[in-house]
């Protein structure tokens, strides 16, 4: 790995594909073109059943994207023509799966520290019309709050659904990213720690939901090769091409978290003299370093720090998790109820410094002499 990338140029991501899973990948191409199995055969259904294994979880849906597996999961507990409560603090997807599921979203407010949703707002917003509330792993750890969340649902007979999209092979106290509610999902975009190009996945312990998502993914059908349709879904299948690359990195995960925690362990040493805060990775918990994320020193203008580190320095950082909360996104504007300091706090101080399966020492080091030299 030590060899792939210029320790002078530090992209802000990379996707790694040795050569040897490039040659897997391709054999396994070739014989989904020739048996003409090209969605739903057996490469989907072997990364089903490694993934659910990794994950500890008895069943794995693969779907056309993380979008589209939350959108089932939602619809599959029933939300439609009800409320969901979704962090103020995450991506467009999540508050967009909940409308197209045919819910209302209600945005709860953020916990700077964890960059999570707070259990004290998702408590205010719970009411007679709430179906769901949804907990994203912003950047990849699972807070502990989790837990309060689960009491809250629990009790309040609410569907708790975990957006993982960040968070694949992550962990809290032994317990996996996407086994703390009635259902997970990830996303597989090539930024993601698993790259596949397109696809997501569902994972649960409920049979029926299982069921459900397998009959929403194929445009609603009750099974494969009939065309009686008993819901309404839609084209949400994983190709079986993109289930080859995925289940190769897949096959990498346990490498991949290894290297980036690796990575993050440098961070973690230097920055504080630079006065950057790390965000802290809970007792108890395995991240997969999705994200390197960090406040920034009171008076630090972002967008001038990330400008220089790139035309001086060639360091591109990441785009946020998230740069603008999503009461304040246009596209939300009729469902947004107020200001949520801590969303809009955590969105405006912190950077994501550059992580991957291939960075190397070298280039985590020029990131912290850039800083240095940029830094007031």
């Amino acid at each position: 790995m030590e060899a792939i990338l210029s320790s002078q140029h530090v992209p802000a991501a990379s996707i790694w594909f040795p050569e040897d899973d490039r040659a897997e990948i391709l054999r396994m191409i070739d014989e989904a073109l020739q048996s003409g199995r090209l969605t739903l055969g057996p490469i989907g259904a072997n990364l089903e059943a490694e993934f659910a294994a990794r994950h500890a979880v008895q069943h794995a849906v693969a779907v056309a994207s993380g979008t589209s597996a939350l959108e089932i999961v939602l619809r599959a507990v029933g939300v439609a023509g009800r409320e969901v409560v979704v962090p103020a603090n995450t991506f467009h997807a999540t508050a967009a799966a909940v409308i197209a599921a045919g819910a209302t979203p209600r945005f709860a407010d953020c916990d700077p520290a964890t960059l999570a949703v707070d259990p004290s707002s998702v408590a205010g917003l719970l009411g007679p019309q709430t179906a769901a509330v949804v907990v994203v792993h912003i950047g990849g750890f699972v807070a502990p709050s989790v837990r309060q969340l689960q009491e809250l649902c629990s009790t309040s007979g609410v569907a708790l659904v975990e957006d993982a999209a960040h968070a694949h092979g992550s962990s809290l106290d032994g317990e996996f990213a996407g086994t703390f509610g009635v259902a997970g999902t990830f996303s597989f975009y090539p930024t993601k720690v698993i790259a596949g190009g397109e696809g997501g996945m569902i994972v649960t312990n409920d049979q029926h939901l299982a069921d459900e998502a397998r009959i929403y993914r194929d445009q609603g059908k009750a099974s494969f090769l009939t065309n009686l349709h008993t819901r309404l879904g839609s084209n949400w299948r994983m190709s079986e091409p993109h289930a080859a690359i995925t289940l190769t990195q897949l096959r990498r995960l346990d490498e991949f978290i290894a290297h980036r925690t690796s990575i993050a362990a440098g961070y973690d040493a230097a920055l504080p003299e630079l006065g950057l805060t790390p965000v802290a990775i809970p007792v108890g918990a395995v991240t997969n370093y999705y994200k390197y994320i960090a406040y920034l020193p009171e008076g630090v203008d972002r967008p001038v720090l990330k400008k220089r580190l790139r035309e001086e320095f060639d360091v591109s950082l990441s785009g946020e998790v998230y740069e603008v909360p999503l009461h304040l996104q246009p596209v939300y504007e009729p469902w947004a109820a107020g200001p949520l300091p801590g969303a809009e706090e955590l969105c405006a101080r912190h950077v994501c410094l550059p992580v991957s399966a291939v960075m190397t020492t070298a280039q985590r080091d020029h990131v912290l002499t850039a800083l240095r030299e940029v830094l007031p």
